[in-house]
């Protein structure tokens, strides 16, 4: 019997077959995102020379099954298939291929029926040997690119890493032009809705403005925390020492900070009575220091107070002091808490608040600019107790 005629008539059923059950095989998951078209690939040009290889009066085929494999095998490299599931979709073929041929083999005589199974199983390891030689170098392919582009990116990466950090604080100033634009609108609006109290849904649209306010600060206030940070780093931060009265400049923090302490019911604590009456300093540094340490302070601090002290040391420096009693700071976290963005999430109220992470290591730089030292004590569950010596008279002092 020839059995060739019966695989060509049988062709289109054994390719629709087949494809359905490479589908249906749960290992072989490369499918999922293929049609069908990509699935059936180049199987017809290895039905068709299979058929000739079956065939005592063609001549055999052999070079479109040898085509047609390595072509397979690019293909599948290049969708993503794993070996594996090219094995598992070959082992599939022949067994689709002897169920539509078992009716014929049973007819034939043995010796055609071995004939027959030998060459498909021949032609169908040809096959299989052929596509993962060509997938092999389909994928050597692949990483030889990936590598190359690895090497590209990280050429790149480097680049950046070297390029002037004018850069960052260049895109910053750019980003805080729409980002108050935003919260101007935001607030206009917002106005303007609590001025039209009969909308229905007034309210539902304050909560979204001011979620929208609140966010757009924290981005303002972030953008200009990094600032600081990128100015220091990039050495153009510059001190303007002048005659401060230290209680006058406590006293107008303390007005800011009060809110944010009375809406946690916490208790604000000032003795300056030891404190000099006036300072050569940088004002403006000055105050950013205790806006930060306050801030931070009450905002990890759930109950209790928060406790200011200034004094002076000696001839030469004095002292402020920022106690609270709040979650207190772990040993390891005390070496890396005056790293930029570095926060100890430890509770449900520190991970919903508004810090950025910055504001120590804004501190700690502005100490360091203005000669000054800091020191922590803390203990967790017991509060923490930040402390800051500054030169009486502060030079006036250029990093550029």
């Amino acid at each position: 019997m020839d059995f060739s005629q019966t695989l060509i008539a049988k062709s289109d059923a054994i390719l629709d077959q087949w494809v359905e059950a490479v589908y249906q095989d749960q290992q072989i998951e490369a499918t999922n995102e293929l049609t069908f078209k990509a699935v059936r690939d180049s199987l017809p040009r290895v039905l068709k020379a299979l058929a000739t290889v079956l065939s005592e009066s063609e001549t055999s085929d052999l070079q479109t099954v040898v085509d047609a494999s390595l072509e397979h095998g690019t293909l599948r490299a290049q969708q993503g298939f794993e070996p594996e599931e090219i094995a598992r979709e070959y082992r599939l073929l022949r067994f689709v291929i002897f169920s539509f041929l078992e009716e014929d083999l049973l007819q034939g005589s043995a010796q055609e029926v071995l004939r027959a199974v030998r060459l498909i199983d021949t032609v169908i390891d040809e096959a299989i040997a052929r596509c993962f030689n060509s997938y092999t170098q389909g994928r050597l392919q692949e990483l030889k690119q990936l590598q190359s582009q690895l090497r590209l990116t990280n050429q790149e990466l480097t680049r950046l890493v070297r390029a002037n950090k004018d850069s960052l604080s260049h895109l910053a100033h750019e980003l805080k032009t729409p980002l108050t634009s935003i919260i101007g609108y935001a607030d206009l609006f917002l106005r303007q809705q609590r001025q039209q109290p009969e909308l229905k849904d007034t309210h539902a649209n304050l909560e979204s403005i001011e979620r929208v306010l609140k966010n757009g600060r924290l981005l303002v206030r972030l953008i200009n925390d990094t600032l600081e940070i990128s100015r220091y780093d990039a050495g153009q931060m510059k001190l303007q020492p002048t005659l401060t009265d230290v209680r006058s400049l406590i006293n107008f923090v303390l007005e800011m900070i009060e809110p944010l302490a009375r809406a946690k019911e916490l208790s604000l604590v000032v003795e300056c009575d030891r404190a000099p009456n006036q300072v050569i300093t940088d004002p403006l540094r000055l105050q950013q220091i205790l806006t930060n340490l306050l801030s931070n302070a009450i905002r990890y601090t759930e109950s209790g107070s928060i406790h200011l002290e200034c004094w002076t040391v000696s001839q030469q420096q004095w002292a402020i002091s920022v106690t609270d009693s709040g979650i207190g700071i772990s040993p390891d976290a005390q070496a890396q808490i005056f790293n930029p963005y570095f926060r100890e999430v430890t509770t449900p109220q520190v991970q919903s608040s508004d810090g950025t992470g910055l504001g120590l290591a804004i501190v700690s730089r502005l100490v360091q600019l203005m000669d000054g030292e800091i020191k922590v004590d803390s203990q967790l569950g017991k509060g923490s107790t930040f402390t800051v010596i500054l030169p009486l008279e502060a030079l006036a002092y250029d990093q550029g």
